[in-house]
């Protein structure tokens, strides 16, 4: 009885664990999606080619609604996206892989992913019911301009702009300390396929971390100035980059950058240990 009890455990276990590893998988494929077709939007931003177009989600969106599967593919990236969140919700109250994955440290920081992924998912599901929607720059200022309403609100617009900053700084130093190869399992990947990824990794890492860091700056910039209109979202940031000394080049190595991190999150979907 006991033997058969213990069986019906380990079978339950296992179908969990093979639950969470689809989920993480199909999520960061579909999070590698919207990173490469975003910085593809921002490289031709760069070069003057945008059409129009919002070099952020929204405008990776739009450009999948016009290929020919493009209802198909938003779903697609949508419902990723949705297992993105649950595997993160998972981290948060069973605790992430690894042996310190069950620390109040990386509890908390997964559900703040989880948060994080839950707002994304729900806004390419809106688009994919044709909900269409604001740009990502004017959902920016809307937010803030409701946050700066609210009793303490310079001090708690102030306070998320920092929060953001800070994980962009956390995210291009652990991409500079390649910290993600400790959740890799790259056995039997030869030696070039193990640095491609590492550069992979280390490249869009800060690019990514870059774009978090600026765009939490503009909004304690907005705090300072008690003005929404000084928040920008990842579209109007990343234009922001073109008005540097480094004229468009600057935009041109972010672009770049968030295409491989793209790339490397659909490296994270083969080989990250879940």
């Amino acid at each position: 009885m006991r033997n058969g009890r213990a069986n019906q455990g380990v079978r339950a276990a296992s179908r969990g664990g093979k639950a969470r590893e689809v989920t993480a998988r199909c999520g960061l494929l579909a999070r590698g999606v919207l990173y490469v077709l975003v910085g593809i939007m921002a490289l031709r931003v760069a070069f003057g080619e945008s059409e129009g177009k919002e070099a952020d989600r929204q405008g990776a969106l739009q450009e999948l609604s016009e290929s020919s599967l493009g209802g198909v593919l938003i779903w697609a990236v949508g419902i990723g996206l949705v297992c993105m969140m649950l595997w993160r919700l998972s981290e948060a109250v069973f605790g992430a892989a690894g042996p310190d994955g069950g620390k109040p440290v990386k509890r908390l920081a997964s559900a703040g992913r989880t948060v994080f992924y839950a707002v994304i998912a729900f806004s390419v599901l809106s688009f994919a019911a044709g909900g269409g929607g604001q740009s990502g720059d004017q959902q920016s200022r809307d937010v803030t301009a409701k946050a700066l309403d609210l009793p303490a609100g310079q001090w708690l617009v102030g306070a998320a702009g920092l929060g953001i900053a800070v994980a962009g700084v956390v995210i291009a130093v652990q991409a500079a300390r390649r910290s993600f190869r400790k959740h890799l399992n790259m056995s039997g990947v030869p030696e070039w396929g193990r640095k491609a990824v590492v550069f992979l990794g280390v490249a869009g890492g800060l690019a990514r971390g870059a774009v978090f860091t600026a765009v939490g700056g503009f909004v304690v910039y907005a705090a300072v100035r008690y003005d929404p209109a000084q928040a920008k979202g990842i579209d109007d940031t990343l234009r922001s980059f073109t008005q540097t000394p480094a004229g468009p080049w600057l935009l041109v190595a972010v672009a770049i950058g968030l295409m491989l991190f793209g790339v490397f999150s659909w490296a994270m979907a083969r080989w990250r240990e879940v």
